[in-house]
């Protein structure tokens, strides 16, 4: 009801109506609000270093960027955060860790056989790969939680240029957000909040 009355005051040519059509009405409203949501960027602010600042839909919080900060010419194994607006390809969790995530997104679940091809001159570099795999590969079971959930942004993945950068993902902090390899880390609350009102139109701004 609270909906429709700041809707008709906003619209006094709606009008009166029917209780279900108010109910409709609100639905309706909540509904626009949702996906306007779900439009926001994820901004991310580097603030000298590795720190991040990190904002979206209505939270922010600290983030943890590459230990050599950002950088507009990312390279393999140059441990920089690239600049740019980057979109969210899938959520990956392992659940027994992580409870499974409700998303528009895409979403997969992380085994002992997943792991990330970082090899520049492999033909499934910056792409996910299975156990057993003899290129240089990154493992996306882990034991120190970083990856209990993470988002796949899309960097660099269409296509693949050998040597610009692979596995860039939104991931978890550890030890009071240390420095990541070149990836964007955040706590589990600002996590479950990016899980909660991302979808597939959202993307990642990051910003020197």
């Amino acid at each position: 009801m609270l909906h429709f009355i700041r809707a008709k005051k906003q619209h006094p040519d709606i009008g009166d109506t029917t209780m279900a059509e108010k109910a409709g009405l609100a639905t309706w409203i909540v509904s626009r609000h949702f996906h306007a949501m779900k439009q926001q960027p994820i901004l991310v602010k580097a603030l000298g270093g590795h720190a991040g600042q990190l904002e979206f839909a209505g939270l922010g919080g600290a983030c943890a960027l590459g230990a050599a900060g950002v950088t507009r010419a990312k390279r393999e194994g140059d441990n920089a955060t690239p600049i740019g607006g980057f979109a969210l390809r899938r959520i990956w969790y392992r659940k027994d860790r992580w409870k499974t995530p409700v998303s528009p997104l895409p979403i997969r679940e992380i085994s002992e056989t997943c792991a990330w091809s970082d090899d520049v001159h492999d033909p499934h570099y910056n792409q996910a790969v299975d156990l057993p795999y003899t290129p240089s590969h990154e493992l996306l079971w882990r034991q120190d939680g970083l990856y209990n959930v993470f988002f796949e942004l899309g960097y660099n993945d269409a296509p693949a240029i050998a040597g610009k950068g692979s596995a860039i993902f939104l991931h978890l902090q550890k030890n009071d957000f240390q420095p990541t390899r070149g990836c964007i880390a955040v706590d589990e609350t600002m996590m479950q909040h990016i899980i909660d009102h991302a979808g597939p139109q959202t993307k990642v701004e990051i910003a020197d």
